[in-house]
């Protein structure tokens, strides 16, 4: 059955940030939230600990089917809006299983690309973008594409071009090449 998920507020934000989560790789991050029912390692790399989240398996498929396990696995450093199984499962029905199909990998990467920022983007780092851009950020994803962060309702809130938007449903899980910030929509590249 479906799990409670952790509503990023900005007390658990700027708790992570007060907690001393801080943007620097490991150190001090000792307690990262589970995800998927599976312990997220600080010290394992974005690909070690999806493998691990029983909620991300879809999300696995497609970073192999799209040959991206590889640069996931390199130093980054990424930030990750990774979508759930129910988010991709909300997808019109055979979407998936178009995308997984080998003709069509350039479509699947730019889609996966497009949940990539480059850099390390924490909640305190996301949340002082917001507050720096009056009440929004534009982030720049790997795919060359925008995604535009906003706060609402005690959310951080992920809007793609399509206008389409997602729920940040747990954030700040930390990992030796970035952090991933699991969201309940799939986002769409323009």
């Amino acid at each position: 059955m479906k799990k409670l998920m952790i509503a990023v507020g900005v007390s658990v934000l700027l708790g992570a940030c007060a907690g001393g989560m801080g943007m620097s790789g490991s150190g001090g991050m000792s307690s990262n939230p589970m995800v998927g029912g599976a312990a997220m390692y600080p010290t394992k790399d974005i690909v070690d600990n999806a493998v691990n989240s029983k909620d991300h398996t879809t999300l696995v498929a497609a970073v192999k089917a799209a040959g991206l396990v590889d640069t996931l696995k390199s130093p980054g450093p990424f930030t990750v809006f990774a979508p759930t199984n129910e988010a991709f499962a909300a997808l019109p029905a055979g979407t998936v299983d178009t995308l997984l199909k080998p003709e069509n990998k350039p479509t699947l990467t730019k889609v996966l690309t497009y949940h990539v920022v480059p850099g390390r983007m924490d909640g305190p780092a996301l949340m002082s973008a917001i507050n720096a851009g009056g009440g929004k950020a534009v982030l720049k994803t790997a795919s060359g594409g925008t995604l535009t962060a906003t706060m609402s309702g005690g959310n951080v809130w992920v809007t793609d071009a399509k206008g389409g938007t997602a729920m940040v449903t747990i954030a700040n899980v930390y990992q030796s090449n970035g952090v991933i910030h699991v969201i309940n929509k799939v986002l769409l590249p323009g």
